[in-house]
């Protein structure tokens, strides 16, 4: 897997992926009603990780999960890690 250059990986950024860099890692930070809310995000992109076959690292507190998806064999963020982060966009609108 390519990694891919910092000034490529903003440039998609930029194009409406609604994640942010930090490092050599994209980071989401949802903040749902609940921790059973909460739980149910984990749970429904835990499915989309298993069916790539591709992992985030990922932190719960309460209502309020942070996404990590790096590519570690790789040592950065490649398209695999691009590709989940939009097929994890595109699960649900976040919580009124």
């Amino acid at each position: 897997m390519d990694l891919l250059d910092l000034a490529t990986v903003d440039a998609l950024l930029g194009e409406g992926l609604a994640w942010e860099r930090s490092g050599n890692e994209l980071v989401k930070v949802r903040t749902g009603r609940d921790f059973a809310d909460a739980l149910a995000y984990v749970s429904a992109v835990g499915a989309l990780a298993e069916e790539q076959g591709h992992h985030p690292d990922i932190d719960i507190r309460w209502n309020e999960v942070t996404l990590r998806l790096s590519t570690h064999s790789a040592g950065g963020i490649t398209m695999a890690d691009v590709d989940l982060a939009r097929r994890i966009d595109a699960l649900r609108p976040e919580p009124a």
